[in-house]
Order: structure tokens, then C-alpha cells, then sequence
């Protein structure tokens, strides 16, 4: 399929100020330690690691950031403990939403959600209430090569060996089963596409219309969702508006 990517859009959005890069960088880091504490700290070895370290150059976070963290958690057993957990809920509006989280204090992450979705009209659900709503793919996000036509893009992706492919003006995204997304990214890698960022992610089956109001209280829940230190990834189903192009 061809058109528009509103997903590699809202999950590409620049953010502003030391602040929030610096909080960007912190939950990278945790990642990063997870990922080593668990597999490795050689990347080559380590296809988690790796699609971490993809994800903190597109996030901009300098190499010797990167290079920090591996060998901290490497080095790091008497550390945070850290747990992959997902929180389910609905927002205003009938929306469905996934948090994913790492924390090491899942009874405060629990509350700080919990909290933020009474406090704009939602609630938190039960375990499969909103992921039964959402696909879980392996997502992998390409620059588009120059002069590159889509039937060249469909070649190249179709052969990976992904299941479906979204071309933008920008970036193509490539779609896998969860258990494909390291096979294609280096099939992709090996046909000389630059990888831009390869992970896995809940996407909806259908999305939802808001009204203006429900659709800002709704916004706001979101970010300051992510703004959360334990927070990863929110996944949702409402249609959001195009963020504008920055001059």
C-alpha cells in the first residue's frame, strides 16, 4: 500500500528542549541497560541491542551516550531491576490505549497511570480489555532512497520477506510478524537500505474520531503519559491531527 504515514509521523515527532531530550535519553539508557543485562552487550549478537542503538541515533543521542550505557550495564549487576509491563485503558471518546513501561516500582507506575486516566475521562482497564483492538507487529522504518519509484520500494521490501509496506515521501515503513523483524532488518540492511528504526509496536485495527474538547483532554493524557520516566511507548487508536512542519 502507498499514501501517507500518520504513524512514522507521530512517532518521529521532534521534541523540544534539554528537558525532554534528556528524559528521551534517560528511558534509552534503561532500555539499553535491559537489553545487555539480558543478552549481551554486542550488538552483532544482540538483535535487541541493536534495534536500541538504531532507535537512539535516530533520537539523536550522541555515541559516547550509547557507549555509557552498554558498558554500564555491563558492568552494573547490583543495579535497578527493571520489569517490561503493559497497561491498558480507555480514554475519553471510546479510545483504546497501551502503555508499555519498564519500571522497578510497578505499584507507583500503576498509580501514576491510573491517576492520569480518571483525571481525563478514562480508566484503566483489565488485562486484553485494548489489546484485543491492536495488531503487535515488527515496524521498521527505511529512508526512502533517492530516486527510488515505489515499485522499486515494493521490490526491495516484498523480498525481505515482510508481510506489508507503507511508502511515504520521506521514509518507507516495513511490516512484519513480531518473530520476522530482525530477518527482514537484515535483509533490508543487506540490500543497502538504511534502517531507520526497527521495533515492536501495537497497531490498531480501527481508529477513532474525537470531538475538539475530548480530543484535547485526550492529547494531554498522552503526553503526559510519555512524559512519565517509566513509560516507553503509548499506542492508541484516535486519529490524531498532522503535526505542523516545522520553518
Amino acid at each position: 500500500m502507498s499514501g501517507h504515514s500518520k504513524w512514522a509521523n507521530n512517532k518521529a515527532k521532534k521534541e523540544k528542549g534539554d528537558a525532554q531530550r534528556a528524559r528521551i535519553f534517560t528511558k534509552i539508557a534503561r532500555e539499553i541497560g535491559v537489553a545487555v543485562r539480558a543478552s549481551g552487550a554486542d550488538p552483532d549478537h544482540n538483535s535487541k541491542l541493536y534495534d536500541i542503538i538504531l532507535k537512539a541515533r535516530a533520537n539523536n543521542m550522541p555515541n559516547d551516550n550509547i557507549a555509557r550505557s552498554i558498558k554500564k550495564a555491563a558492568g552494573d549487576n547490583d543495579g535497578a531491576v527493571y520489569e517490561s509491563l503493559i497497561y491498558e485503558g480507555y480514554g475519553v471518546g471510546g479510545s483504546a490505549v497501551i502503555v508499555d513501561v519498564l519500571t522497578d516500582k510497578k505499584n507507583r507506575t500503576a498509580g501514576d497511570l491510573r491517576h492520569l486516566f480518571d483525571k481525563y475521562g478514562g480508566s484503566m482497564g483489565t488485562t486484553n480489555c485494548a489489546l484485543i483492538m491492536f495488531d503487535k507487529k515488527g515496524v521498521i522504518v527505511c529512508k526512502r532512497p533517492d530516486g527510488a519509484s515505489e515499485d522499486d520500494i515494493y521490490e526491495i521490501a516484498l523480498d525481505s520477506g515482510c508481510d506489508d509496506v507503507l511508502i511515504d515521501e520521506e521514509v518507507y515503513e516495513v511490516y512484519t510478524a513480531p518473530s520476522d523483524l530482525n530477518a527482514v532488518r537484515v535483509s533490508l540492511e543487506q540490500e543497502k537500505q538504511t534502517v531507520m528504526q526497527a521495533e515492536i509496536a501495537y497497531m490498531p485495527n480501527n481508529t477513532v474520531d474525537l470531538t475538539e474538547e475530548n480530543l484535547e483532554r485526550f492529547t494531554k493524557m498522552i503526553e503526559l503519559m510519555e512524559d512519565n520516566d517509566d513509560v516507553q511507548n503509548v499506542y492508541h487508536n484516535v486519529n490524531l491531527p498532522e503535526e505542523p512542519e516545522e520553518e
